[in-house]
């Protein structure tokens, strides 16, 4: 059986003000509050999608 990867991130900033896709994208991540935090499997998709919101969230640990 095999391991996936896991991500644990943390909303820093309010999405208020910012573009619709980067609001969708932080719902996609199951984040919607300042120090909500939420894991996720370490893929590429995932990947991108933090990597578009890097300046609202942070990783807190990547096992």
């Amino acid at each position: 059986m095999t391991d996936k990867k896991k991500i644990t991130i943390v909303q820093t900033a309010s999405s208020i003000g910012r573009p619709g896709d980067q609001r969708s994208t932080l719902v996609g991540l199951r984040l919607n509050r300042i120090g909500r935090t939420s894991s996720v499997e370490d893929t590429p998709a995932v990947r991108g999608m933090i990597a578009k919101v890097a300046h609202l969230v942070r990783i807190v640990d990547a096992k």
